[in-house]
């Protein structure tokens, strides 16, 4: 490949008001872009022919428990208690750096390959350092970018997530000089922190400060479910002064009304993993109307496969639908919720994914200047085609069979519907060893016989 790429004649959605919606080219240089239009000169340039193709931003899941790819599923049917009980407590204690890196690298190429550009990796399964240095190995094996946000380790007791006086584990400091001393790399930083619903004061302060300290942001569960509203997390950051756009809280499903109020003042951002909150009982209802009401916009997250899917498809999809059905079946009380069209879902998965992420100026639109990650979906499809407008067939019907080519900051890592840097045979069998190595070591020993 040239220096130069030209993406010639698809249907581009730019995300960008400035540039909107258009038939045209757009001009790659190195890993930027450097031009969108009608028509641009491909003079020196490969050119790789857009027709047919609908161009959109490199789509952006700003929550997912990665490590976990492995075991996808497995708690389809289950109550959330027992995940709980069983993923963070014994399954996770007994993972080993093998495991960690076989669960980032499967999740982050069925990432890409489903057009997410940019994955947070909400790793909290820092057993050892070399679990961190596993887990990093896999993300930059599957050629996406990432923040990898570096949490606490899983044990066979609770000692980390219960009133816990444990502080952040200081091997962040080692990690953040060896791989992430740069910000302007593919593979960036940031602290994933119990918050108040897991630590002790005095110790889920100093977490944020060792994370403002290291330049990093800090991304934290809140307000899912029922035990966890008493607590009002955000309440307690704000309470302190301590509430800043540098945090991203999760789920939120049962956070308070004066809460939303604080995130939206403080400029702070919210994930939604849609596909897991519909799918865990009790959790509470997924408050975008709440969000929409503050001037709050969302992003959103794939979560844990262990309970969902992990694309944004999905979670555009379900999310449209679940709040056209909760406001126009008179569930919520809000008042002054916006209405909501289908192009702010793809909004979320990119515009907004970049914001919660610190990186609005490098990614989630096709705007000269940014970073060149974009995803291009066969518009002949047959779920998708005739299209009658792009953002439409996106958020209702596309799915990763329609993913024919991906760029990461201008590098082709999916083309033709093929990953180039992946072989999925070789990495599924891995992840079937992985698998079963998991499953074998938290097996029930067999009955002794009498």
């Amino acid at each position: 490949m040239t220096g130069r790429l030209l993406l010639r004649g698809a249907q581009i959605v730019s995300m960008d008001d400035d540039i909107g919606d258009l038939v045209g080219d757009i001009l790659i240089e190195g890993t930027r872009i450097s031009a969108v239009a009608e028509r641009l000169d491909g003079t020196d340039a490969e050119v790789i022919d857009g027709t047919g193709m609908i161009a959109i931003p490199g789509m952006i899941d700003t929550h997912r428990h990665t490590w976990q790819s492995a075991v996808r599923h497995s708690y389809a049917d289950m109550d959330p208690a027992r995940y709980f009980a069983e993923m963070l407590v014994g399954i996770g204690a007994s993972y080993q750096p093998d495991d960690v890196h076989i669960g980032n690298k499967l999740g982050a190429a069925a990432a890409v390959s489903a057009g997410t550009t940019t994955l947070v990796d909400w790793s909290h399964i820092q057993n050892t350092p070399a679990h961190s240095d596993a887990a990093i190995a896999g993300l930059k094996e599957a050629g996406i970018r990432a923040v990898f946000a570096h949490g606490w380790p899983l044990l066979t007791d609770d000692r980390w997530t219960n009133r816990s006086e444990l502080g952040h584990p200081d091997d962040i400091r080692r990690l953040r000089s060896e791989y992430f001393a740069s910000d302007d790399q593919l593979l960036t930083l940031a602290m994933a922190a119990r918050g108040p619903e897991m630590a002790a004061q005095d110790t889920w302060v100093a977490d944020l400060r060792l994370a403002r300290d290291l330049g990093i942001r800090t991304t934290v569960h809140v307000g899912a479910y029922p035990h966890n509203a008493p607590h009002r997390a955000v309440a307690q950051y704000a309470g302190l002064g301590l509430l800043g756009d540098d945090m991203t809280f999760v789920h939120c499903s049962r956070s308070h009304d004066d809460e939303f109020a604080m995130i939206a003042d403080a400029g702070a951002t919210v994930s939604l993993g849609v596909h897991c909150e519909l799918n865990s009982q009790g959790m509470g209802d997924i408050p975008l109307d709440k969000l929409l009401a503050r001037g709050i916009r969302p992003s959103l997250s794939g979560d844990t496969e262990t309970k969902c899917s992990g694309d944004m498809f999905t979670q555009m999809r379900m999310l449209y639908a679940y709040h056209r059905s909760w406001m126009g079946g008179g569930h919520s009380a809000v008042d002054g919720v916006p209405e909501l069209r289908v192009r702010d879902l793809l909004e979320f998965a990119t515009v907004q994914g970049a914001r919660a992420i610190g990186m609005s100026d490098k990614i989630g639109s096709l705007t000269p200047g940014k970073q060149a990650d974009i995803v291009l979906l066969r518009a002949g499809d047959l779920n998708l085609g005739p299209v009658t407008n792009p953002v439409y067939s996106i958020v209702l019907a596309a799915h990763e069979g329609n993913v024919d080519t991906v760029f990461v900051a201008g590098r082709v890592v999916k083309r033709d519907g093929h990953l180039t840097d992946i072989v999925p045979a070789a990495l599924m069998d891995s992840a079937r060893r992985s698998q079963q190595q998991i499953l074998a070591r938290n097996r029930p020993p067999a009955r002794q016989r009498a």
